[in-house]
């Protein structure tokens, strides 16, 4: 179903067709707005759940979604008496801020234009990240922010120091950009082949994203990766990476889905590390409501390895210290499946996040930890 905005331009009823890429509802009233608007005014209607349709120029819209911005900030994060309690309602007044400022809006008319004095040619950001043009439509001001970010990294790359070489990701596509969990994956001493004959590896990949760890993999001599996805975005982003990386010939990525037929010597999945519900698109490399990948992870492994494989299991403790999921919970679910920590490796993270004292989530982040657990069949 087609979700339609309506509002009225020089006495004329207008519309468009809505797109929100966190699936946020089509508001019910829209006005235009231009460069009268003041900030007191543009943070009190959004509040009050009226959409500002954004007619004037593009850079003063820029600093009218900064300046809303800091409205919300004046009101500080609540602390809660526990972890658990601290992140969710850090997640609550993130969701406020993300409504607040998604009611500025903007139209896309034909073939993605932003007719807006001052507007950059937002054409081929929008192409990669929706598709093909069709019918004008409106967005956030801030998801199209976002859309232009993306663009501008994929245009750019992530360096990744395994690889000696950059990914590109693509919108809504987990960027590599914690190097951590990479590094891993670099230096963990490959099984066995199972082909004891012929000496050839396999692995599979799942959640492979941006394609860097089927890459990594590649890079480290595995002879066979295959490489999986349940998004249709990330399995085009990693196929886009393999090219460039000419590792076609040697990483196959098939989807959507999570376990591909068949064996392999070596079974990686680094699963969201958060069990909370995503919001957007890009949340969906972060949060696994449920723990739901980590389970089917560990559910189906024995029934994907080769005899002597081993399952890479990539996995922050994040969740464990904000009191969303236990250590003993982890283990018992390895337990469950059949499986035994053959080994863990630890590594602490290098992103600025974990240095950044006024996160409501400091103390959390500041000591994760990210691990790689090897398991084998019981």
């Amino acid at each position: 179903m087609v979700s339609t905005i309506h509002w009225t331009e020089m006495n004329t009823p207008r519309s468009a067709r809505w797109h929100s890429e966190s699936a946020t509802p089509p508001p019910g009233r829209v006005i235009g707005a231009d460069d009268r608007m003041k900030a007191d005014a543009a943070h009190r209607l959004a509040c009050e759940g009226t959409a500002l349709l954004w007619q004037g120029d593009f850079h003063n819209a820029r600093q009218l979604l900064q300046a809303m911005d800091r409205r919300i900030g004046r009101k500080p994060s609540r602390r809660g008496g526990s972890p658990a309690e601290s992140f969710h309602l850090h997640r609550r007044a993130r969701g406020h801020r993300a409504r607040v400022l998604g009611r500025l809006l903007v139209l896309l008319e034909d073939g993605y234009c932003l007719n807006l004095r001052r507007a950059p040619d937002v054409r081929q950001a929008c192409t990669e990240a929706y598709g093909p043009p069709s019918e004008p439509m409106a967005v956030s001001l801030t998801e199209l922010l976002g859309v232009i970010g993306a663009h501008q990294w994929r245009t750019k790359g992530v360096e990744v120091p395994a690889l000696d070489a950059r990914i590109h990701p693509h919108y809504g596509v987990f960027s590599p950009v914690r190097g951590e969990y990479v590094d891993l994956i670099a230096r963990a001493p490959l099984p066995a082949p199972a082909a004891q004959r012929t000496g050839r590896r396999t692995a599979f990949d799942l959640g492979t994203g941006t394609g860097v760890l089927a890459a990594v993999l590649a890079r480290r001599g595995i002879d066979h990766v295959v490489a999986t996805d349940i998004s249709t975005r990330a399995l085009a982003c990693a196929r886009e990476n393999v090219r460039r990386l000419h590792f076609t010939g040697r990483i196959d990525i098939v989807g959507p889905g999570l376990f591909p037929e068949g064996r392999a010597d070596l079974v990686v999945c680094n699963p969201p590390w958060i069990p909370a519900r995503p919001t957007s698109a890009v949340e969906q490399g972060v949060y696994d409501p449920g723990s739901s990948m980590l389970h089917s992870f560990l559910d189906g492994l024995t029934a994907h390895l080769e005899p002597g494989g081993e399952g890479w299991l990539i996995l922050s403790d994040l969740a464990e210290r904000l009191g969303l999921r236990t250590r003993g919970e982890l283990l018992a679910g390895i337990e469950a499946a059949g499986l035994r920590v053959v080994d863990r490796t630890d590594a602490r993270p290098r992103h600025p996040r974990a240095r950044d004292t006024a996160d409501p989530l400091h103390a959390a982040r500041a000591t994760e930890v990210t691990s790689l657990w090897r398991l084998a069949g019981a």
